[in-house]
């Protein structure tokens, strides 16, 4: 088959499509014919040699996929079939042609979306929901404050979150980007590049705060988002684009009754992603099915030219998710 491969570290042109062996099915995995795949920061991070698969993982880049089952390893439940399409969570080897995926870590794609565009479902339905729901336990009529709204996990955990009811406020930036996120269902909007999000926030809760925070940025936003959190609030941070060291002021978490927790969904073991998966599956398909979410695709690149989909991706000009495909007519 064909995959990306990463030679030697670097910019985007260290990305190489080249031949390599096809992967084969272990205990308990599916081989899947992969029709696109879908860009991530941690593939930029990947690419620049800052962040290794895990042990055992393919070492070609890509945490999702699209595709049809081609074979089934010993172990697989009859739940699925040779021919089935699925979308599937990755711990690498999205940008490939094949791709061997633990069976728990596969979805169906949902009734009504085509193959292609499902491939910018698994990771952020499972970044999301795990974070924000099972982790942080957003509810009904709290408000949740996601930074980096205009992003592919932005863009879901907007949706996400109003499809349970809860008050969204988002930082992005830029009029155009908010706007797309207003169109989501957003319902604060903060420019972070001319407004203080802490302010703002604080302005349209009437001093009250955000009660579950999404954060990409890490230690840049540390000390403002324990600042930004309601009393008995939740920090989930699943990035850290704004550094890894950051000050955390204990006595405002313990007067607040507040809580950080911070995750990385591509390090997790086996049995704990098959349990998100399931949950997604179980909460989220629903929603997708029924037109209540859906996921924002801002291009479409041929896997061959996953460099320029990184450049896309390092300009910060997309609104959802990049994707790549391996049929380039797609």
């Amino acid at each position: 088959m064909r995959a990306i491969t990463i030679p030697e570290p670097g910019g985007p042109e260290a990305l190489v499509w080249a031949e390599v062996p096809d992967p084969v099915p272990g205990e308990g995995e599916v081989l899947v014919d992969v029709a696109a795949g879908a860009v991530n920061r941690a593939d930029l991070l990947q690419r620049r040699g800052f962040y290794d698969p895990p042990p055992g993982a393919s070492p070609y880049p890509g945490l999702e996929c699209s595709g049809r089952i081609a074979a089934l390893g010993t172990g697989v439940s009859a739940d699925w079939s040779v021919g089935d399409e699925v979308c599937a969570l990755l711990a690498g080897g999205g940008y490939a042609e094949k791709v061997a995926v633990p069976a728990g870590q596969l979805l169906p794609v949902p009734k009504g979306l085509d193959l292609v565009t499902a491939a910018a479902l698994p990771e952020v339905t499972a970044t999301v929901w795990s974070n924000v729901f099972m982790v942080a336990h957003l509810r009904p009529g709290e408000t949740l404050l996601v930074h980096g709204g205009a992003s592919g996990i932005g863009t879901m955990a907007i949706q996400l979150g109003k499809a349970v009811g809860a008050r969204v406020a988002v930082t992005a930036g830029g009029p155009e980007k908010l706007a797309r996120c207003a169109e989501l269902g957003a319902d604060i909007l903060i420019d972070y590049r001319e407004q203080d999000f802490v302010d703002e926030l604080r302005r349209a809760t009437d001093g009250a705060g955000a009660d579950v925070i999404l954060d990409i940025m890490g230690a840049k936003y540390l000390e403002p988002n324990v600042k930004a959190l309601a009393v008995n609030g939740r920090l989930a941070v699943i990035g850290l684009q704004g550094g890894v060291k950051g000050e955390l002021n204990l006595g405002t978490l313990l007067g607040k009754r507040a809580a950080v927790t911070a995750t990385s969904l591509r390090q997790r073991p086996l049995e704990e992603k098959t349990a998100i998966v399931a949950a997604v599956r179980e909460h989220v398909w629903p929603l997708i099915e029924a037109g209540t979410v859906r996921p924002v695709v801002h291009r479409t690149f041929p896997m061959e030219k996953a460099g320029e989909a990184h450049r896309v991706l390092e300009d910060s000009s997309h609104v959802g998710k990049v994707l790549l495909t391996t049929d380039p007519a797609a």
